[in-house]
């Protein structure tokens, strides 16, 4: 209940701190009013946007990209991981590639989306799936390599050999690392998938990043503000909700929870 207090009193704090501080930069000819929008015109444009469907349709539409391009990046990150940890030749060459390839930002991938797949939805699940894909091996190649080498030398003496030590011991002693990968890949595509939706039009479904480009094409700002407050608070809940209770539950059961 205090934490939900002290965080109340700090975003109201921040709310006022917006309106009235615009109030000042305006009133002094610093700002230009179109360009900083009122709290109260982005409350407008949600409640307006919420009403008409604009804004839960295009949220569906990013969504349903964004999970599709997620998961296959998880589904492909999570064993090149443990291939790239278990082989030394390919955390030479695999692994010192998705290091460097996790460095590019997100939207380095959308030329090339663009001249392989066209304006399509492949296109969008490409610049997703690079998003995510290196940012999930690298966690996982780094958490079975932090797996205490006892715990392997314990399976060995109980008769544990090969592939049943990697299912039975590393991957689940590497799960703390992996559900953090797996949170940072979260991040890394909703990066991903904004810049695809900014640069990459598909008349099949407008999403969030879409809202965003056509604001700032329109100079409404309200409406540009607005859409990062909501792609905000879409991450806030995912890690609230999803992510955080899973990690405190993995800690918990490894028992690298701190007292």
């Amino acid at each position: 209940m205090k934490r939900f207090f002290h965080a109340v009193l700090f975003f109201t704090a921040l709310l006022a701190l917006w309106h009235f501080g615009r109030d000042f930069m305006v009133g002094t000819k610093r700002w230009s009013p179109v360009l900083v929008p009122d709290p109260l015109s982005v409350w407008v444009y949600l409640r307006e946007a919420a009403a008409d469907g604009t804004l839960f349709e295009a949220l569906w539409v990013t969504v349903k990209r964004l999970l599709l391009g997620y998961f296959i990046g998880v589904a492909l990150g999570v064993p090149l991981g443990l291939v790239t940890a278990r082989f030394k030749w390919a955390g030479d060459t695999i692994g010192v590639l998705g290091l460097g390839l996790q460095t590019l930002p997100s939207v380095c991938w959308v030329p090339l989306a663009l001249l392989w797949f066209g304006q399509t939805e492949s296109a969008m699940q490409f610049v997703v799936i690079m998003g995510t894909l290196w940012s999930v091996q690298i966690s996982t190649d780094n958490g079975v390599r932090n797996v205490p080498p006892i715990y392997q030398r314990a399976a060995k003496t109980m008769g544990s050999r090969g592939l049943h030590t990697w299912i039975h011991v590393n991957l689940p002693a590497s799960l703390p690392f992996i559900v953090s990968g797996v949170k940072q890949g979260w991040a890394f595509a909703w990066r991903s998938l904004m810049a695809a939706e900014i640069y990459v039009t598909v008349l099949t479904g407008f999403g969030l990043g879409f809202l965003l480009h056509n604001g700032r094409e329109l100079g409404a700002m309200e409406q540009v503000v607005g859409v990062m407050f909501i792609i905000v608070l879409i991450g806030l809940l995912a890690d609230k909700i999803l992510f955080s209770p899973w990690e405190r539950f993995i800690h918990r059961r490894w028992g690298t929870s701190k007292a």
